[in-house]
């Protein structure tokens, strides 16, 4: 079975206009890049673990926030490496310049024996529908179509 992720998606209400809530990689490969460089909080899970319990420890390890209670499940995405992604929504809202990350160590640079450690996530913001579009990876596109109809099937 190929890798399986769980994630979380916040989302917000600005005057009439849907934000969600994404993060940006941590370390050296991502620290240049920008657009597709963003996601939403996420992290593998093994396959006798909740993924919706995988889904808030990744939340809470990545940006150092609490989940919320209520979810809406969205239907799995698969990315562009086959990693298979599930994840869920929930209204909430936070300051995205007080996240702290859980980090990891990599050989820096490569082939020079020397461990360095790198945040997991460097940064959050909140971005509109269309703007998260052009920065989230795009094999989580998905997911921002699919929340937007389900908030509107659940305003009628």
């Amino acid at each position: 079975m190929g890798k399986t992720s769980a994630g979380l998606l916040m989302y917000r209400r600005r005057k009439e206009a849907l934000e969600v809530f994404l993060v940006h990689h941590g370390g050296p490969f991502w620290s240049k890049k920008d657009l597709g460089a963003w996601s939403i909080p996420k992290g593998e899970y093994r396959s006798d673990e909740d993924p919706l319990a995988a889904a808030k420890r990744e939340f809470t390890e990545e940006t150092g926030l609490q989940s919320g209670k209520e979810f809406i499940e969205l239907t799995p995405i698969k990315q562009a490496g086959g990693k298979v992604v599930r994840a869920w929504a929930f209204e909430g809202d936070a300051d995205p310049t007080a996240i702290t990350s859980n980090s990891f160590s990599l050989e820096w640079p490569p082939r020079s024996g020397r461990q360095q450690t790198f945040p997991e996530v460097d940064r959050a913001a909140w971005f509109s529908i269309e703007e998260a579009t052009q920065r989230i990876l795009k094999g989580q596109v998905p997911l921002f179509g699919e929340l937007q109809r389900l908030l509107s099937d659940r305003s009628t």
